[in-house]
């Protein structure tokens, strides 16, 4: 596990972006943190490191984007709205599984056991003008993400 200060936007961009350049070929990255925390600054970038042209929406209302990168294909998910993982059902998470390689999903905890076990867990905080982060691996795929990761520009901190 991993703790770090972020102190401006532009540092959970540069982050967001040294995850998509170090990423395996297939992850599930958990986005946690209150609204506001910088998940979906942290997703854009990650995205557009990718590949991603064009707009990049927030999926609040849709609950998912989707994305073909060169890569292949990315999902963005945001559960914010879902008041029961049941909900989920609708959208097809199975038939995604076989489709995206990557999947970013913020408020997971709204999403129960129907989500597949995150490969990182990104932890945004709030902290006076900026943010800490947290970065944990919930597989071993993960650990080695995560191992890979430090480059001492992106994270600032203890």
């Amino acid at each position: 596990m991993t703790t770090r200060t972020l102190a401006c936007s532009d540092a959970t961009e540069a982050l967001g972006r040294a995850l998509a350049a170090s990423a395996p070929e297939r992850a599930v990255v958990f986005l946690e943190g209150d609204l506001g925390a910088g998940k979906t600054t942290l997703a854009r970038a990650f995205l557009r490191e990718l590949g991603v042209d064009g707009a990049v929406r927030s999926p609040t209302y849709t609950l998912i984007e989707r994305y073909a990168v060169p890569r292949g294909e990315i999902a963005h998910l945001d559960l914010y709205r879902i008041a029961d993982p049941d909900e989920l059902e609708f959208l097809g998470l199975d038939d995604l599984a076989a489709d995206a390689a990557l999947w970013l999903i913020e408020w997971p905890e709204r999403g129960g056991n129907a989500l597949p076990r995150a490969d990182l867990h990104v932890r945004l905080r709030v902290e006076g003008s900026g943010r800490s982060v947290t970065l944990r691996p919930g597989t071993e795929a993960g650990a080695r993400w995560l191992a890979a990761l430090a480059p001492p520009d992106v994270l600032h901190g203890p």
